[in-house]
């Protein structure tokens, strides 16, 4: 096997857990192969590089294994590999997000509720 499609190798090296959720990514913009924008139905093949957005994260891997059929993880690690610039650049936003954290994440509850917004107008009162 030379060439598979696009949406089949993502799910087979598990990049997706569904093969409906790799064709929404491609279908969607978030896979690219030299900067291009792809169909679901692109052939693949031995050494060309992807560029595979997944939660604002970005994996630049190349190609270097085809499979039509999800394995083990450890069988589908083996069909790329990352390059070093991208674990670099995944690294270091990381390390960013760790250092600086969403203030909205710190919150421990949303919006005060109709009954919170009460207790705190007993506790203060009318200004």
């Amino acid at each position: 096997m030379e060439s598979t499609r696009i949406d089949k190798w993502l799910w087979a090296a598990r990049f997706f857990k569904t093969r409906s959720l790799a064709t929404e990514a491609v279908n969607r913009g978030h896979v690219l192969m030299g900067q291009q924008a792809l169909k679901p139905s692109k052939e693949v093949r031995v050494g060309d590089v992807l560029t595979v957005w997944q939660a604002k994260i970005s994996h630049e891997v190349v190609v270097k294994g085809i499979s039509e059929q999800r394995g083990p993880a450890h069988v589908a690690q083996q069909l790329y590999t990352e390059t070093p610039e991208s674990l670099a650049q995944r690294a270091q936003a990381a390390e960013h997000r760790r250092l600086n954290p969403e203030p909205a994440h710190t919150l421990e509850h949303g919006r005060p509720t109709k009954r919170d917004r009460r207790a705190l107008e007993k506790t203060w009162g009318d200004r």
